[in-house]
């Protein structure tokens, strides 16, 4: 069973890499994008050391991490698989088939991860730490959290895609389903502004809402933002929204099922 999991990642990554020209085109606006960043950070601290502690440095590694090595978590192409194959039908065949819908889908979204990675991600970090440089962890004990984090940012960006897709179930327009995420994830993740310069009554909220663990707290712990064992507890309470979103999963793809067994597909 785990080789056909396998050939699923190892398809969805062939599959977008036969496209080369959108693969320039991703890198080129990946880069953009973040250098777009940088030029409106230089200019907010602009003749000033650092604002409320965090300086120049800082943004330009936390515009790195949150905006490419965290972005390259993509949504769309979850949501769009699943609204896909809700309006085909398609999703009705895979459960002909000896595997599990949402075991399917990581699968596939380990194959895009890769892709991203590889083709974008690496590229980017290479031309930004040759013009800028890129600050290293924090500490030792600081980059094997990050990594953590990392692991915990793709299991909730994951599950939250999921449960966002598996939505198209019940609202046929997947389109408006993945803007809805992206528009919510960009604000709240952190991606963009990060939440230490949110007003702070809004801070507070967003802080412990599962967006705050795709972006935020692993640019944070990266940076040593938070001490140690405040990284450690938001990373028990990151894996415990994962558990709820997993089981928010469980119960949308049950219904699911029992819908199209009772519609006959």
């Amino acid at each position: 069973m785990s080789r056909l999991y396998l050939a699923f990642t190892a398809t969805a990554f062939q599959t977008r890499l036969a496209y080369r020209g959108e693969v320039w085109a991703s890198l080129f606006g990946r880069l953009v994008e973040v250098l777009a960043r940088i030029a409106i950070w230089s200019a907010v601290f602009t003749g000033k050391p650092s604002v409320d502690g965090v300086s120049l440095s800082d943004m330009i590694t936390y515009s790195l991490i949150a905006g490419t090595v965290l972005g390259a978590w993509e949504p769309g192409y979850l949501i769009n698989e699943v609204g896909k194959a809700v309006k085909t039908g398609d999703v009705a065949v895979h459960l002909l088939k000896p595997f599990h819908y949402p075991l399917y889908l990581f699968a596939v979204q380990l194959g895009n991860l890769g892709f991203s990675l590889i083709a974008l991600v690496l590229p980017v970090i290479a031309v930004i730490g040759m013009i800028y440089g890129i600050q290293p962890p924090a500490s030792v004990a600081h980059a094997m959290l990050f990594l953590a984090f990392w692991l915990l940012s793709f299991s909730v960006f994951f599950l939250l895609a999921t449960t966002i897709g598996l939505l198209s179930f019940w609202i046929m327009d997947a389109s408006s389903l993945e803007w809805f995420l992206q528009g919510i994830m960009s604000f709240l993740s952190g991606s963009i502004v990060p939440l230490w310069f949110f007003p702070s009554a809004l801070a507070s909220i967003a802080r412990f809402l599962p967006f705050a663990w795709i972006s935020y707290y692993p640019a944070a712990v990266y940076l040593g933002k938070l001490d140690l064992f405040d990284a450690g507890l938001m990373l028990v309470v990151g894996m415990g929204w994962a558990l709820v979103l997993a089981g928010a999963v469980g119960l949308l793809w049950s219904r699911a099922r029992h819908r199209i067994v009772v519609q006959g597909g």
